[in-house]
């Protein structure tokens, strides 16, 4: 798995005794974005699938509507002590008419693994209004197949299976098909990755899907979702406040807690196909 996981030296505490060994580590690296040339933002991210991850961070902030609004991406300027490329600096091209971005949109400091919407210029910088929006989605889910999508990803975290640290994102057919799964040391860049993933294959606005989270709900998971028109979000754990006013704004079905068969859903429940409903 290369860069993705590394060797570290630990000393183990056990009803054994203790011992040294070496334990496998999920690989964190800076990731600078650059566009036209100018810096943009630093992302902390698990290495690889970054050209996913740039297109998915650049839709969800509403710089481009689609693939063909880029019209290159190179890793540039990064080098390590013995002069090798480093993969941690990304510069991206614009399509000719293609807006650069705005000042509200720069992140002049680390965007830090567990916080996607630090150094936005402030909220308001982060209520973009989406080219696809959800509300409109007729799909529907069975309750059975939505309370199972959990199972299936995590059966997908080969990383995570080795290191324990590694959130994960997946996008799924409302039928519970794997259309991609992509694991981060960040929540935001796997849901990013998944988001690129799907923009480059032509699935934006990812109508009829579903996104499956392996942690809690953010505003900026929801707005994500809502970027990509993509008309369910499911998580292991909770959601914000703040996201659950996105969802129930913009059309975006949002469950969380989806555990042992069981779930809530805190925005849209009329897309949740269920035999009966019972109310207690």
């Amino acid at each position: 798995m290369g860069r993705l996981i590394a060797r570290k030296p630990v000393v183990h505490y056990g009803p054994e005794g203790t011992r040294r060994r070496p334990d496998s580590i999920a690989v964190e690296e800076p990731l600078e974005l650059r566009v036209n040339g100018k810096a943009l933002a630093v992302t902390m991210r698990t290495p690889g699938h970054d050209v996913e991850l740039a297109h998915g961070f650049l839709h969800t902030e509403g710089v481009i509507g689609g693939p063909d609004d880029i019209l290159s991406a190179r890793y540039c300027d990064s080098r390590d002590d013995e002069g090798r490329n480093t993969y941690n600096v990304l510069d991206l091209a614009l399509a000719p008419g293609v807006a650069a971005p705005e000042v509200g949109v720069e992140r002049n400091f680390y965007t830090t693994s567990s916080c996607g919407v630090c150094g936005k210029a402030s909220l308001d910088a982060v209520r973009l209004k989406s080219r696809h929006s959800p509300a409109g989605d007729p799909v529907r889910v069975a309750l059975d197949v939505l309370a199972g999508l959990p199972d299936v990803l995590r059966t997908q975290q080969q990383v995570f299976d080795r290191t324990g640290g590694l959130h994960a994102a997946g996008l799924f057919t409302a039928e519970g098909e794997q259309l991609v799964v992509r694991e981060d040391v960040g929540r935001h860049n796997a849901v990013d990755k998944v988001v690129g993933w799907a923009l480059l294959q032509g699935l934006v606005p990812a109508r009829g899907c579903v996104l499956v989270v392996s942690g809690r709900t953010s505003f900026e998971l929801a707005q994500k979702a809502v970027m990509a028109g993509i008309p369910v979000l499911g998580a292991v754990s909770a959601p914000s406040s703040l996201a659950i006013d996105l969802a129930a704004e913009c059309g975006l079905t949002l469950a969380g807690f989806i555990r042992n068969g069981s779930l809530n859903v805190y925005a849209h429940a009329e897309r949740i196909a269920v035999p009966a409903l019972v109310e207690t």
